[in-house]
């Protein structure tokens, strides 16, 4: 088992600094719901189809993530509180490179 540790900002501005598993093909929306850092029903709404940003987080660390996909990149253009450092949780599997991720939830839109 491959776990890493990232920190998550919750929507009330509380850190949180969580155990992440990279070998169970999780992506970061799942991860955060999981640990319960949203209340359910406010993150993951359309189940990581990335086609609500309901899990846009903002990305505050160097962490080396894959590219946007077109979808996602359409989906934020469409989106709420978007800033430079915005990606869909949805969208980013987990994978031990992550190590020292730290993000912060986007307000509930």
């Amino acid at each position: 088992m491959s776990d890493i540790t990232i920190k998550v900002t919750d929507r009330e501005g509380n850190k949180h600094i969580i155990i992440a598993p990279t070998d169970m093909a999780m992506n970061l929306m799942e991860v955060v719901r999981s640990h319960e850092l949203a209340p359910e029903g406010t993150i993951g709404v359309c189940g990581g189809m990335a086609m609500c940003a309901s899990c846009q987080c903002y990305i505050n660390s160097d962490t080396k993530l894959p590219s946007m996909s077109k979808e996602e990149e359409a989906m934020l253009l469409e989106a709420f509180d978007v800033k430079v450092n915005s990606r869909l949780g949805c969208q980013i599997q987990m994978t031990p490179d992550m190590q020292g991720l730290e993000l912060e939830l986007a307000p509930e839109s």
